[in-house]
């Protein structure tokens, strides 16, 4: 049977805040939709988010709003409302609101984000 067309709606109520340093709004993540996973990220001014990677995933940022500086690999790059940043599996990455306001950007996870293909590359200061 041909997939159906479907609207999702996630209410900000949703959100919630991630150990790797932001609140994570899930807006497609199901697993009877594998291919592509949606969530919106917001990093407060002044935080950067820990070292961590994906195994199997890419991933690709969204600038929406704000500023910031994202590393990924290598690659350090200033980042603001229209960026785009791709981001291959297993590259190491985090991101800093240097801005003033909130940093949101929406992360699209191709295949989707699991949980198990996340990996916190900082040591744990619990």
């Amino acid at each position: 049977m041909p997939a159906q067309p479907s609207i999702h709606h996630q209410p900000a109520s949703e959100e919630y805040y991630f150990h790797e340093g932001c609140y994570i709004l899930e807006l497609l993540n199901s697993d009877t939709q594998p291919e592509l996973s949606i969530a919106r990220a917001t990093v407060r001014p002044g935080v950067t988010t820990r070292w961590h990677q994906l195994e199997g995933i890419t991933e690709r940022y969204v600038i929406q709003q704000g500023s910031g500086r994202v590393e990924v690999g290598e690659l350090q790059q200033a980042v603001s409302a229209g960026s785009v940043v791709v981001i291959p599996p297993g590259c190491r990455q985090r991101i800093t609101n240097t801005g003033e306001a909130d940093l949101v950007f929406l992360a699209l996870c191709l295949p989707r984000f699991v949980p198990d293909a996340y990996v916190d590359l900082e040591k744990s200061t619990d």
